[in-house]
């Protein structure tokens, strides 16, 4: 999974980024003038698979895992594009992306943008967003026009005119992409753009310790709109630097129960509708990510194309039953253990085993 950080200059990104990913990218009061995004691979934190880990002691525990890809500032300008570059192949490639609002007091920035308001910059940000998608449909459709002029109209081409008119129509009255409703034919029509506003979004406000859980009007608000965290920016990277047993004290005292990426790792999956699945054995315990409702299949296909491909059945039991019984023995004399078709939708917690023949 991918999730791109975005948001207004100066509101915290980057330091959101190293309280995520225990990183220690510069964090700076004025532009450094970088460019590129900073980018960190994490584990997801599941004591789910700890425990497996030390029920099998395989050769090798894998988590799964999440991108974190902090980007520059959303400041367009006249005349400048969202993102540009590699800046764009990236944030076109996020799964999600988790707007950074400012909730803390900066002389400098109140100065130049006014005091902190992280509604007002969370919507600013939903705006730029719907406006970079309509320019991208509006250039789309007067090239289309341009080669129907020319004779060159095809029944694809008018296709895709008739979605892109529906979608300029929906940016045009601020309304994001993931909230038309396509069927599947329009989706794939239009599936090439990678569309900014059909991704889905959280907002992460991100409060000095004075505000910090003292903001639940202002996260309740933004939270009508988006999926909404706050994190205590600049304390939480403080303490990602921290050994567990010490960082442990002060988030009790900040009245803080679990770190920023277990917070935003459960937002993430909850506004994504993402579960996970396992495989167990005495060579590798890993975790793995699809999305809730998928298939049996699917499962396998997330492991690898040949496994769903020969798929014939899958050998399945739950984490809970088999913390309940002890062992796979104790599963199956408990009755627990299952085989599952083709149809069967996996549960979070699942324990998969793929029978396939290619």
């Amino acid at each position: 999974m991918k999730i791109g950080l975005i948001g207004l200059p100066k509101s915290g990104k980057t330091t959101i980024f190293n309280a995520l990913t225990r990183s220690q990218a510069e964090v700076a009061d004025y532009s450094s003038g970088r460019i590129e995004p900073n980018l960190a691979v994490v584990d997801v934190e599941d004591p789910r698979v700890d425990r497996l880990s030390s029920i099998y002691r395989p050769k090798k525990t894998v988590y799964a895992t999440i991108d974190f890809i902090d980007f520059v500032g959303v400041d367009r300008g006249e005349g400048k594009e969202l993102f540009s570059g590699t800046a764009m192949n990236l944030v076109k490639s996020a799964d999600a992306l988790a707007v950074v609002v400012r909730n803390f007091t900066n002389e400098v920035l109140d100065s130049s943008r006014g005091p902190a308001d992280p509604s007002r910059d969370a919507e600013a940000v939903h705006g730029e967003l719907l406006l970079s998608d309509l320019v991208l449909v509006e250039t789309r459709l007067e090239r289309i026009d341009a080669d129907h002029q020319r004779g060159k109209k095809t029944p694809q081409s008018q296709a895709e005119q008739k979605v892109l008119q529906m979608l300029q129509e929906a940016l045009g009255g601020d309304t994001p992409i993931r909230d038309v409703d396509l069927n599947d034919d329009e989706r794939r029509t239009i599936s090439g753009f990678q569309f900014l506003s059909q991704k889905p979004v959280m907002v992460i406000v991100n409060s000095d310790e004075d505000r910090y859980g003292a903001s639940a009007d202002t996260v309740a608000r933004i939270g009508t709109d988006f999926p909404t965290v706050e994190f205590a920016g600049n304390f939480e990277m403080e303490l990602s630097q921290l050994e567990a047993e010490e960082a442990a004290g002060f988030m009790e005292d900040m009245g803080i129960s679990e770190s920023a990426r277990s917070r935003l790792t459960r937002l993430a999956y909850e506004s994504l509708g993402l579960i996970s699945f396992f495989t167990v054995g005495p060579d590798e315990v890993r975790a793995w990510t699809i999305r809730r409702g998928e298939t049996a299949v699917d499962a396998a296909r997330a492991i690898h194309s040949d496994l769903a491909r020969g798929f014939i059945r899958a050998e399945c039991f739950t984490y809970e039953a088999l913390v309940a019984a002890g062992s796979e023995k104790g599963v199956k004399t408990q009755g627990q253990f299952r085989l599952e078709g083709k149809e069967y939708r996996v549960a979070d917690g699942d324990i998969l085993n793929i029978r396939f023949s290619v």
